[in-house]
């Protein structure tokens, strides 16, 4: 009787939490339904506060929660602290160098889509590079809405013990329906009150969680027990058969040597922050700021925000191996201890509030990705190629067409249960960061750059990202290290190698340039 009286007010809470998510959707529909830019963008009027967060929350997703605990827990402190340090670097960097020039070069080329920017910024005609941008963004955007969508599936059939599948799918078309009816203020408007949710929940959950193991020092006490957990320069080694880690005499997990996590390694996982120049669905929050002036607040908020949570959440992982050693045996199965933490040591009314820190994650992650892929579609393939003179409606229904299309893609993507979120995401992360991060950076601050350079960095960022990660990472060794760093490099090269030897830009894009230089440093 207990646990049910608990499980319902755990329900009520989540409840509550999904009943306003849809009151913001419904309040924004009106608004949404007004244009394409309304939709999409948002009009560009969002303020620092909700910039800040609603960037923060959309990238974050519910790997934060489950993914990188996850990570901590199954192989301790090195592979989550030094991605968490390299997601902070370059959240900073992303907001310092790109934020402002973005938001003032988008808006004097009349851009409300990464995509239309790259395309813009060439003053391209047959629109090659919008084609080749629109479809990078289905593919990736498809395998990040999958990420999500496994994500609720864990979280709901682990609370509810009910069917993965039934879960996962009752989920997704929860988080369809919303994005369906608010578009980019809704989403960004929610994003502000999931960002406000997701660090309440890692914070109280990190706290409560370190001080029933005993406190800091028995933390680190019990932990250093753990060979390579506790290291910056070693990593836990579980002992596995069939994917399953085993159990020892004495009823605690195996563990083998420390494994070495070298230079290299940690080059390669802090080459995560790379990721950040080349995220659709964090520009995007640039580009939609009403006054650029204030984007040196929300580089503030934004910057502490991501520190807290990243911690927090490797945090989680750690003292959650410490409190149930031997509670999850499987990779996949250890990105569920936030939601163990949660359920078992606060009262249920409040754990509802946390656990929907998750759903809250996966929402401000989900909605975006699917708003991102649908806007590429419709405006950059559907208007922008396949029928130049479609009306503002048309635009709309495509977009909307094209989000639920690639809703179901996702949803089959995500059928399986034993999907690793970090491993999904970690994947169409360095596909972002590739394709689209060396062409904005060089964009920006380049004036040399060309179009058949930009065309041909993105062509090798994408296409290494496939080949580094299915047929080169099998070598081993040096091939070893995460797609992203080899395939950004690249593209950058690609990039300054093709525009030096294809004919400069033109006077007129030369000039342009020059003068969103002048109009940002007058800002």
């Amino acid at each position: 009787m207990g646990v049910e009286m608990g499980r319902l007010q755990t329900v009520v809470a989540m409840t509550l939490y999904i009943s306003a998510v849809i009151v913001i959707g419904l309040y924004y529909a009106k608004r949404a339904n007004e244009s394409s830019a309304n939709y999409l963008i948002g009009g560009r009027s969002l303020g620092p506060w909700v910039t800040a967060m609603a960037a923060e929350a959309s990238d974050m997703s519910g790997w934060l929660l489950m993914g990188l605990p996850g990570v901590a827990y199954w192989f301790g402190l090195s592979d989550a602290i030094w991605t968490a340090i390299g997601l902070l670097i370059g959240t900073y960097l992303n907001w310092l160098f790109v934020a402002k020039r973005l938001r003032v070069y988008s808006h004097a080329n009349n851009s409300i889509t990464i995509p239309d920017f790259i395309s813009n910024r060439f003053r391209e005609k047959n629109k090659i590079i919008l084609t080749i941008a629109a479809l990078f963004i289905l593919v990736f955007f498809s395998v990040y809405a999958a990420s999500c969508f496994v994500t609720v599936g864990k979280l709901f059939s682990t609370l509810f013990n009910v069917k993965y599948v039934y879960m996962m799918i009752a989920g997704a078309l929860f988080v369809v329906l919303y994005t369906f009816i608010g578009g980019f203020l809704a989403e960004s408007a929610s994003d502000f009150m999931q960002g406000i949710i997701m660090i309440f929940a890692l914070t109280i959950v990190a706290v409560i969680g370190t001080a029933s193991a005993g406190g800091i020092s028995a933390v680190i006490k019990n932990a250093q027990s753990i060979p390579g957990f506790l290291e910056f320069f070693g990593i836990a080694q579980p002992v596995v058969a069939d994917g399953v880690q085993q159990i020892g005499e004495n009823g605690r997990p195996l563990f083998g040597e420390a494994g070495r996590y070298g230079l290299l390694t940690v080059i390669s996982t802090l080459s995560w922050g790379l990721g950040y120049f080349g995220m659709p669905h964090i520009l995007i929050k640039f580009m939609a700021i009403k006054d650029p002036e204030e984007l040196s607040r929300s580089r503030k908020i934004g910057t502490i925000w991501c520190a807290i949570s990243l911690f927090a959440a490797v945090a989680i992982g750690i003292t959650g191996r410490i409190l149930y050693p031997s509670a999850f045996l499987t990779r996949s199965d250890s990105e569920k201890i936030f939601i163990l933490l949660s359920t078992n040591f606060l009262v249920p009314f409040i754990a509802g509030i946390v656990l929907a820190g998750i759903l809250a994650a996966t929402i401000s992650s989900s909605d975006s990705y699917l708003l991102l892929a649908a806007s590429s579609f419709s405006k950059n393939i559907y208007q922008g190629i396949l029928k130049k003179e479609a009306s503002d409606k048309e635009i709309l229904l495509t977009s909307r067409i094209t989000l639920i299309i690639i809703s179901v893609i996702a949803m089959l993507i995500a059928l399986d249960e034993n999907s690793v979120i970090f491993k999904v995401v970690s994947f169409a992360w360095a596909g972002f960061g590739a394709t689209f991060g060396p062409v904005i950076l060089f964009s920006l601050f380049w004036k040399r750059v060309t179009r058949p350079g930009a065309i041909a960095g993105m062509i090798t960022g994408g296409s290494m990202v496939f080949i580094w990660n299915l047929l080169l990472s099998r070598l081993g060794g040096i091939f070893a290290i995460y797609e992203l760093l080899p395939a950004f490099a690249a593209s950058c090269i690609a990039i300054v190698v093709v525009s030096l030897l294809s004919k400069e830009p033109s006077m007129e894009i030369q000039n342009e340039f020059e003068s969103v230089i002048a109009l940002t440093e007058q800002k």
